[in-house]
């Protein structure tokens, strides 16, 4: 699950700083029957403003009410899904990083230490993301599961952890894997 909005990877011409914060706010202009919208971010290092183009001389019939509505209000689950379109991010050429933007929610802790479970030889998982967030699978795996990323690569060299996905680089979607113990 995301936390908060990640950090957007672009220079900062003021100070050669790498990565700026958007702050979820808008900026939208109108000039005659055509809009301008950018997302506005911070940089990390001084402070200076950026703004990622969000729509470019769009006229004003072609943008839906309850989208400007957004806009206007600011709204911050906005922001992260205007973040994570890929078209927005190759026309601003951004990169993102979501070091420190997510969280891990395992449900709770109740089912993953009972006695019955315990003595359950294989256990099915059923991975799901809340936001399309780019996570290396192994890492999610050692923390789900209370294990280091070491034993979890052990795991899956010896053939007790498989899954139908690739388990070495990074997913940002839905997946499955089966813990053998």
């Amino acid at each position: 699950m995301p936390t908060c909005l990640p950090l957007v990877l672009r220079r900062c011409h003021a100070c050669a700083s790498d990565c700026f914060r958007p702050n979820g706010k808008f900026r939208v202009n109108a000039n005659h029957k055509l809009l301008d919208v950018w997302l506005l971010a911070l940089c990390t290092g001084c402070g200076e403003t950026t703004k990622l183009t969000v729509l470019e001389r769009a006229h004003v019939r072609s943008v839906r009410p309850e989208l400007l509505d957004r806009l206007h209000a600011n709204d911050p689950t906005l922001a992260a899904e205007l973040l994570q379109d890929p078209v927005v991010r190759r026309r601003n050429r951004i990169a993102l990083d979501w070091a420190g933007a997510w969280r891990l929610d395992t449900g709770g802790s109740d089912h993953l230490g009972s006695e019955a479970e315990t003595e359950v030889e294989v256990i099915d998982v059923l991975v799901r993301f809340a936001a399309r967030i780019p996570v290396r699978p192994v890492r999610l795996i050692a923390e789900g599961c209370g294990l280091s990323r070491a034993e979890a690569e052990r795991l899956i060299a010896e053939g007790k952890l498989v899954s139908a996905v690739r388990l070495g680089g990074k997913l940002s979607g839905d997946f499955t894997f089966t813990l053998k113990r």
